[in-house]
């Protein structure tokens, strides 16, 4: 496969640093190949808050781990050992297995749920006042500012 250098774009842009570390690290990871286990899905529920829901058949919440750091989310399982089962067929993996997924500004996790072998994770985005785009009013002042060129200054010393 080609690799792709995006090393020009960078230096065309200003403030997009996590963006480009984001695309990097999505590149790097489809090049790697990366684990479609466990499967997941996300939901728009309204315009502020989203839902992770992963398929994590066999896992209690004992065996689940979820975090957030800088901005990440991940989503790891570690199932423990049990008793050596001789099985016929094994549909169901139990492999252990780590997600994340790169969160927007001012998203935070609000809930977690486990129920019938579904996780559940809850997101809720609230944009502070300070971020939020406001409007500029233009004034109608009647005063401007005068520009002088240098010849009129000169005219008026002399």
């Amino acid at each position: 496969m080609n690799a792709i250098n995006l090393a020009p774009f960078y230096r065309n842009t200003i403030g997009f640093d996590r963006f480009a570390t984001l695309l990097d690290s999505a590149l790097a990871s489809d090049q790697g190949g990366s684990s479609t286990y466990p499967p997941y899905n996300i939901e728009v529920i309204n315009e502020n808050e989203y839902a992770i829901t992963l398929a994590v058949a066999g896992f209690t919440d004992n065996e689940l781990d979820i975090s957030v750091e800088k901005g990440v989310l991940t989503v790891s399982g570690n199932k423990e050992s049990e008793v050596e089962v001789n099985y016929l067929h094994r549909g169901i993996s139990e492999q252990a297995f780590e997600r994340r997924f790169n969160l927007a500004d001012y998203v935070e996790v609000t809930d977690a749920n486990l129920a019938h072998g579904l996780l559940t994770i809850q997101l809720f985005k609230e944009i502070p006042e300070a971020a939020k785009p406001k409007k500029i009013e233009i004034s109608k002042d009647k005063k401007s500012i005068e520009h002088k060129s240098k010849s009129t200054d000169k005219k008026q010393l002399n």
